[in-house]
């Protein structure tokens, strides 16, 4: 009997627990490689994003993640090898050459709202009937099969859909992932020490990218009875504890959502449940919408027009879009915003609303932008969370009431009345002028 030869292709699911997609695989196949990619920028990202950016903290919890899924294979006897590429079609080419250099009769990829991840899966597949191809859902609530409608019966608005789901049990974790096939190619893979270096991120002490710190971050969080003010707190612009901050691990698979809520009903059990404690599987609710709204829209998740196909009125102004990053804005809250963003690769739920409202209907930018710059910085960038978001607020998404524009005097007056966030990120000193005098716009008449 011939033995079956996988490769298991880590994208957004970087852990061992509720996977059972990786499951499946130890048990299905002989030997296994265990893959994950760089990440790419394409010719899209190229285009919107026309400036020079930061992302060392995106990147070294990235790198932290990884490092930790390395040492947890290797403790099964695996390891991990990450792929350099530079471009789709080199990414198209490695799988190829694996496919034929390992003799490979089963690829595992988790479906996943990235398109890039379909494009190459589908090329390298093209015409190869040998390899039989596994996917599953790793970064969701639900399994697609548990949705009570047809993904493209999704209903058009939140409420429509948090009204059909909120009756559907989330289902338990998975069995974490305790033995693995031998690995194929036990060189090459990531070395014992990547990502152990001490930590340089700022957005708090005990931010660390990975399985164990993730959980960890989960337990502590539901240590304490934070859970039970949160829905009151979650709007803070600048405190640890505010919210949960589980979207951290979320984004990168270091954590499931269905491993939050098991925990949140163990919180719940104990020290019972209120208004707050639903908050956050409200939250969850939200992230879920998102995830399979971007899996129905496709490619209109990143079209000007959005899903509504109702294209803005903007215009490129280069300068204005350099002020946003920079945080040099007419707008103190939005400069403070964007400086914590630049320093530690977060901010705040509310906060993001704010300099997305503030793109999109102060600085008349087109709003792909700003999603484009979000998603090279957050660390806990989620692609339907983000671009459905920025669609929300730009008037071309999921809101039935078309374009969110906020009051951002108001809204600094209700969270930040002393101005504490503004000074402490240095948002106080904004430019007055929103557009750029240069030669071309000679002679200037008063």
């Amino acid at each position: 009997m011939s033995k079956r030869r996988g490769i298991y292709w880590f994208n957004h699911d970087l852990r061992l627990h509720d996977n059972r997609l990786l499951q499946k695989a130890s048990e299905h196949v002989d030997r296994l490689h265990c893959v994950c990619f760089d990440e790419l920028k394409t010719m899209y990202d190229r285009r919107f994003l026309p400036v020079e950016i930061d992302d060392s903290a995106k990147r070294e919890f990235k790198m932290q993640a990884l490092g930790e899924l390395n040492q947890s294979l290797m403790q099964l006897g695996q390891v991990l090898h990450q792929v350099s590429v530079t471009s789709l079609d080199e990414a198209v080419s490695q799988l190829e050459q694996m496919f034929d250099y390992y003799s490979i009769t089963d690829l595992y990829v988790a479906n996943s709202a990235s398109w890039y991840i379909d494009y190459v899966v589908t090329k390298a597949l093209f015409k190869r009937t040998d390899i039989v191809l596994h996917r599953d859902d790793t970064e969701s609530l639900f399994h697609q099969t548990l949705l009570p409608f047809d993904l493209e019966d999704l209903p058009h608005s939140f409420t429509r859909f948090k009204n059909k789901m909120e009756g559907i049990v989330v289902p338990s974790p998975s069995q974490t992932t305790t033995q693995l096939p031998p690995p194929m190619n036990n060189r090459d893979g990531l070395p014992a020490s990547y990502g152990c270096e001490p930590s340089s991120l700022k957005l708090h002490s005990s931010v660390r990218g990975g399985e164990l710190a993730g959980l960890g971050h989960v337990r502590d969080y539901f240590a304490t009875q934070a859970a039970l003010s949160y829905k009151s707190t979650r709007n803070e612009l600048d405190n640890w504890s505010s919210s949960t901050k589980f979207s951290l691990w979320l984004a990168n698979g270091n954590v499931s959502p269905r491993a939050v809520v098991n925990q949140l009903h163990r919180f719940e059990q104990k020290h019972g449940s209120n208004e707050s404690t639903y908050w956050i599987l409200f939250e969850l609710l939200w992230r879920e919408y998102f995830h399979w709204y971007s899996h129905k829209h496709g490619a209109k998740l990143f079209a000007f027009g959005g899903i509504q196909n109702n294209r803005p009125l903007t215009t490129f102004y280069a300068s204005r879009l350099r002020q946003w990053v920079e945080g040099n804005t007419p707008f103190p809250i939005v400069n403070a915003c964007m400086n914590q963003l630049r320093e530690t690769g977060y901010m705040s739920n509310r906060g993001r609303q704010l300099v997305a409202s503030c793109l999109v209907h102060e600085l008349s930018l087109d709003w792909r932008y700003g999603a484009c710059y979000f998603q090279h910085m957050l660390i806990d960038y989620d692609v339907g969370s983000n671009w459905g978001n920025w669609q929300y607020l730009a008037g071309v998404g999921a809101d039935p009431r078309g374009n969110r524009k906020f009051d951002l005097d108001k809204q600094t007056q209700l969270y930040d009345p002393e101005n504490v966030f503004i000074r402490k990120w240095k948002g106080d000193q904004p430019n007055s002028r929103l557009n750029a005098v240069d030669m071309a716009d000679w002679p200037i008449q008063d």
